[in-house]
């Protein structure tokens, strides 16, 4: 089992070098990080990772028969992603809020 994860995080690995690999830049071009690709790997590679070890987390208390700290717990973690959410939420409509804010009527 413990193999096991330990192959699946160098697969993990192995995956974030490739994504996160730029070309060489020329002194003429700046260099340009793929937001895009960080913020996928994130969602695909990062984020059920973590998912995954607070239900294990989670079973394991239910299980010993700690109940309000499964539930406090659990409430935490439901807060963290609404704040996660919501600071996703103003990355992609801040420049909006902005120009609505700051125009020049």
């Amino acid at each position: 089992m413990i193999v096991s994860t330990f192959a699946h995080l160098a697969g993990l690995v192995a995956d974030a070098t490739g994504v996160l690999a730029q070309p060489t830049p020329t002194p003429e071009s700046p260099t340009i990080i793929d937001t895009t690709n960080v913020v996928n790997f994130i969602a695909t590679k990062v984020a059920p990772i973590l998912l995954a070890v607070l239900g294990v987390i989670f079973i394991s208390r239910a299980g010993k028969g700690e109940m309000s700290k499964v539930l406090t717990s659990s409430a935490i973690a439901i807060v963290g992603l609404a704040f996660i959410v919501g600071a996703g939420a103003l990355f992609f409509l801040g420049e909006g809020l902005v120009d609505l804010i700051f125009t020049d009527n």
